[in-house]
């Protein structure tokens, strides 16, 4: 399974199967946010088979990246919220609630709690946000979307090979429902996945914010994987840069940059 971090919160999952994309991100701004991570490459998406959306919020379901996909491909998203995507013409979607599983291409997909309000903002009804786990070629990846620590979280463990974990945004604060550095490293201690990868970190920032170094942009991350280490849990941290991509073997967990 290769995983490739476009950006915030956009992961493709690609296998020889084809490409789960997750919370399509990609277009330079968004509301009154503007993407600060590279522009990705227009082959990434050649192989998209579905998306998948983990809830409402602008940065995480930008209605016009979905459209770039093409309004007839598959979306997977959080049960009642279907009615949303029809009214906005996308004709392929997968209502799903914590537990439901869906299948395609080799892909096993099953979706997950998440402690997040994703209700649109801001007339939306409201509306629940979801996670998944992605199953194929005997690897298991969790892609937490967004969400703060959650009781059945350690339920998801245990022979996860990767899980896709936010460890900020694009703000300065965070509201509720969120992890930040140590309460991401907290979610690793109950998830116990073989890798760590740190997603949703300063892949957007709002117009007025001046752009950020390198090493300011991966504070996050770099404050989580020491966090991890901290705690001595055996999960092994990969920061991956936005276009980056790691490669993930079955069973052992040990990924490949490239």
């Amino acid at each position: 399974m290769r995983l490739t971090l476009v950006t915030h919160s956009t992961v493709a999952i690609g296998t020889g199967s084809g490409v789960l994309l997750t919370d399509p991100l990609l277009r330079g701004r968004v509301a009154f946010l503007r993407r600060t991570s590279p522009p990705h490459d227009p082959a990434l998406l050649h192989d998209v088979r579905a998306v998948l959306v983990s809830h409402l919020h602008h940065d995480h379901c930008d209605l016009p990246s979905l459209a770039r996909l093409g309004r007839s491909t598959m979306l997977l998203v959080p049960a009642g919220t279907q009615d949303f995507f029809h009214r906005h013409g996308f004709t392929d979607v997968w209502p799903l609630r914590p537990g439901d599983r869906h299948s395609l291409l080799g892909f096993e997909v099953t979706a997950t709690p998440a402690a997040h309000d994703g209700t649109r903002r801001p007339f939306g009804s409201p509306s629940a946000a979801i996670g998944y786990v992605v199953a194929a070629r005997g690897v298991r990846a969790y892609f937490a979307g967004d969400t703060d620590l959650f009781d059945g979280m350690r339920d998801l463990g245990g022979d996860l090979d990767v899980a896709l974990v936010p460890v900020a945004g694009w703000g300065r604060t965070l509201g509720p429902g969120h992890l930040d550095p140590d309460r991401a490293a907290a979610a690793v201690g109950l998830l116990a996945p073989s890798v760590a990868v740190p997603i949703h970190w300063d892949g957007l920032r709002p117009f007025w914010h001046a752009t950020r170094t390198t090493a300011d942009a991966e504070a996050a991350p770099r404050a989580f994987a020491a966090e991890v280490a901290r705690l001595g849990l055996p999960a092994r941290v990969e920061i991956v840069s936005p276009g980056r991509s790691i490669e993930v073997q079955p069973a052992t967990g040990r990924p490949r940059s490239v």
